[in-house]
Formats: structure tokens, sequence, C-alpha cells
């Protein structure tokens, strides 16, 4: 399994950074590309990789909030332009409302797509020939958490959330968990972790790396700051911060 980070900002923008985005992919396996989250810019990261937006026939949602979803019809107009016009839209319970609701504001772009849509719930399914597990995070929105396993490797991707034990629970033995780590340890939030919360909720688990991502402006110039601060929070595993465009290959861990 291979994952990209498409974007790892937040609803604020820095100009660095596009909003959250992942593209999965499986270059020795049964499993096909697959988007997860679309936010603003994801696209653009979308576009700068091999399989780009004409690859990609399946997208998953944690939630609905916009800076997760608001690159979503850019896709589809994208995907159809280019003679794309199938698409898998998975993601909680509201996922086909939401995009329904998307395409009536715009009524070129009716009739144009053959869609297959799946709402999911915590437990285990398969999308795009992935197994996954979800579990409900802890957000101002209804939001899944998901753990991604392919015969090679497991990666699990917090969505937006608190740090919380089902979280940990669900990522352990992951190769990579991309965790959302939005502001630093002297900003007082909720919905988000701080790095310290991060650490102490991590300690113990079993994680071959950690990704800190969803990064609001507040976290510019700080990074090592948050990045000793998990540590010293009680996760002494490896903790890095994730980057637009990085490509991380899990077989090799």
């Amino acid at each position: 399994m291979r994952v990209t980070f498409l974007g790892t900002g937040s609803a604020m923008p820095t100009g660095e950074r596009y909003q959250t985005g992942l593209l999965l992919e499986d270059p020795d396996g049964d499993a096909d590309p697959l988007m997860v989250d679309c936010g603003s810019g994801a696209l653009h990261g979308l576009a700068e990789t091999d399989v780009g937006y004409e690859g990609v026939d399946t997208l998953l949602l944690t939630h609905h909030h916009l800076d997760h979803v608001s690159d979503l019809m850019v896709l589809l107009k994208a995907r159809w332009l280019s003679g794309e016009t199938e698409m898998e839209i998975v993601g909680p319970e509201g996922t086909e409302e939401l995009v329904r609701d998307l395409l009536s504001v715009h009524e070129y772009m009716q009739d144009r797509f053959e869609f297959t849509f799946r709402e999911v719930a915590p437990g285990e399914f398969s999308v795009a020939g992935y197994d996954v597990e979800a579990v409900e995070t802890v957000h101002s929105m209804y939001c899944l958490a998901y753990r991604f396993e392919t015969d090679d490797a497991v990666f699990t991707f917090s969505g937006d959330s608190e740090a919380i034990d089902e979280i940990a629970d669900l990522a352990d033995g992951s190769a990579i968990l991309a965790h959302d780590c939005s502001f630093p340890d002297d900003v007082d939030v909720d919905n988000h972790p701080t790095p310290s919360q991060l650490g102490e909720t991590l300690a113990g688990h079993d994680l071959g790396r950690v990704y800190l991502t969803h990064l609001y402006p507040h976290t510019d110039g700080r990074h090592e700051e948050m990045l000793e601060s998990v540590q010293e929070a009680g996760f002494d595993g490896d903790v890095r911060m994730a980057e637009d465009g990085l490509t991380v290959d899990l077989r090799r861990r």
C-alpha cells in the first residue's frame, strides 16, 4: 500500500497546504486507487500524482465539513470533462443527500454521472478492494475514522477528532497512523487534539509511524515543538509532520 497526502491543511488556508485529501494505492495487490476526503485544493494534489483524477473511481468521506468535501464538485466536473462519468461515493449517513444537493445547484451537471452511493457506519466493510474498519470520532459533526488493510500493510486515518482511545485502539498495529493534530499545546481547543493530548492517548500502542496532519496556521513555525510534545507526553515512537505531496510506501514497514 502507498499513501499520498494530497492536502494536510485545515479550514483556515495558509497558501502552503491544501485542505484534507489522501490517495491510497495498492500497486502489488487487488485494491484500486482510493481517494479519502476531498477538501479545497486536494484535486490539485491528486492531479500531480500518476493516478490523477481520471484514475480514481471511488471517493470515501470521513465527514461533511467543507474542508473535507469542497473539491467534490470540482472532482466530478474534471472527471466528466476527461470522459470518466462513473463514480462511487462512500461516507457516513447523509452522503448521498449531500452530493445530490450539491449537484442540484449546477443544472448543467445533472444526469451526467453514473453514481454508486454507499453510506457506512462504525464496523467493518470493504471499499475499492480495501478491508476497512471504522469507528466514530469525537468532533463537532458526525465523523468516522478508518483503518485500511491490504495483504501487505495497515494504514489508519483519524479524520477529524479529539484524541480518543477508540482511535488509538483502531490504529494499533498500523504501519502508519495519520492523525489530526491541529493546534499547539497552548491553544485551548475541542474537537481537535493538541500534541500532548495525542501523545498521552497513543502511549503504549504499537504504531510504525505517526504523521500529524490537519494543521492550522497556529502550527506554523512550531512543528519541532509539537513533535517533541507528542513524545514527551508518552508516545515514544516515530512522529513526523505530514506534508502535501508526501508519498509513504507502507510495504517497507
